[in-house]
């Protein structure tokens, strides 16, 4: 940058600001603009990746046993005050937990994708928007920024980026797929991101995007859902083909509600390789700290995604015929419910391979619903 400056702020190689007389209204202009220069040089790089560790005794030492993927949506409303009137935002302290992860796995590889708002430098330079880590074996491999708008699809930087340092050759002992956002829309999904109002996604995009990163042939053994409302056969559906279980909350949960707690320590919460009870061990911890939090409804569900297929396609037609109504209907038509109180969806073996964790709320009309069925469905707002 300083040869830039240099040719920018005088002639024949030196400074104007060095020299004995006053600098001239035409310096200063010259200076604003090296200033501004450097900043969009700034504004629009990514951060150099580290380097790895090229030593072969590290790498055989260290068998790579887990994978994990964190999404976390920061381009929305995310802010919020605790009882004492602090200010946070949820996905920066996502992105904390997510790091501590990656950093107390010894046997893993932790890809950490952050999707920001986009801001720009001097109000006209955009800044990139994505933000990426790579860890392995605890260590922090890379870090770079990146252009979420980069690519026909939303998922195009991130699977440029997994497919870049994901390590082959090594069979896995898990995978694991988390996404912390706002909730998933099933249909139309436009304006889900701030910064990209004419974008769409839908839980569709999010299932493409997981079979881009694994392949056709490979399914992540646990995608967690948390965000809102993602306890719905249509949900669960469309990500079948990509997932053995899947955790979500068919209610009303913030993007934070998800305890990430339980992953640090991989290698004793899959001791006997049983992805479903450490599943199950994730949405307990889940739902025990909520209880302690909140005061409205609780429900957080663990989906067996090969036993749950009997329920889902017997309410499919059903569901998506709900779901075509709510694109012709105003807001407000169809309210959501647990698919249990709806004679259309209601089924005897609806409870089929779903770990439900529920607790009613503590005060207003749903403080005397005793259960709930782990599943979300839609229905006619009553008169």
């Amino acid at each position: 940058m300083e040869s830039v400056c240099s040719k920018l702020a005088g002639r024949n190689g030196a400074h104007v600001f060095l020299g004995k007389r006053r600098p001239s209204l035409v310096d200063a202009l010259r200076g604003a603009r090296c200033l501004a220069l450097g900043l969009l040089f700034c504004s629009c790089s990514s951060a150099p990746p580290i380097p790895l560790d090229p030593s072969p005794a590290l790498e055989s030492a260290l068998p790579i046993d887990y994978t994990v993927v964190f999404v976390i949506h920061g381009d929305g409303g995310y802010g919020f005050h605790d009882s004492e009137g602090r200010e946070y935002k949820a996905d920066v302290e996502v992105l904390a937990g997510a790091k501590q992860v990656a950093e107390r796995n010894s046997q893993a590889e932790v890809f950490i994708f952050h999707e920001k708002r986009r801001t720009h430098t001097l109000l006209f330079f955009p800044r990139s928007d994505g933000e990426f880590f790579y860890y392995r074996s605890g260590r922090l491999i890379a870090q770079e920024s990146y252009w979420r708008d980069h690519g026909e699809s939303r998922f195009d930087p991130v699977v440029d980026l997994f497919d870049r340092f994901y390590v082959a050759g090594q069979p896995r002992r898990a995978r694991f797929f988390l996404y912390f956002g706002h909730e998933i829309p099933e249909v139309g999904g436009k304006g889900y991101d701030a910064s990209y109002r004419n974008w769409t996604f839908t839980v569709h995009d999010l299932a493409d995007g997981l079979s881009r990163i694994t392949g056709d042939s490979i399914k992540f053994d646990l995608v967690a859902l948390s965000s809102c409302f993602g306890g719905t056969p249509h949900t669960i559906s469309a990500l079948t083909p990509q997932a053995r279980y899947i955790i979500a909350s068919p209610g009303n949960l913030h993007l934070s509600y998800l305890d990430v707690q339980p992953f640090e320590t991989l290698d004793v919460g899959l001791r006997a390789g049983d992805v479903s009870d450490f599943a199950k061990d994730v949405a307990r911890q889940s739902y025990v700290r909520l209880t302690t939090e909140l005061q409205t409804e609780i429900t957080v569900a663990v989906y067996d995604v090969d036993r749950v297929q009997g329920f889902v396609s017997s309410v499919d037609s059903i569901y998506d015929y709900s779901l075509t109504a709510e694109e012709g209907k105003a807001p407000g038509g169809l309210v959501r419910c647990d698919c249990a109180d709806d004679s259309a969806y209601l089924r005897p073996a609806m409870s089929e391979g779903v770990e439900v964790f529920y607790r009613p709320a503590r005060f207003g009309r749903s403080a005397a619903k005793l259960d709930h069925s782990g599943w979300e469905c839609l229905q006619l707002r009553k008169p």
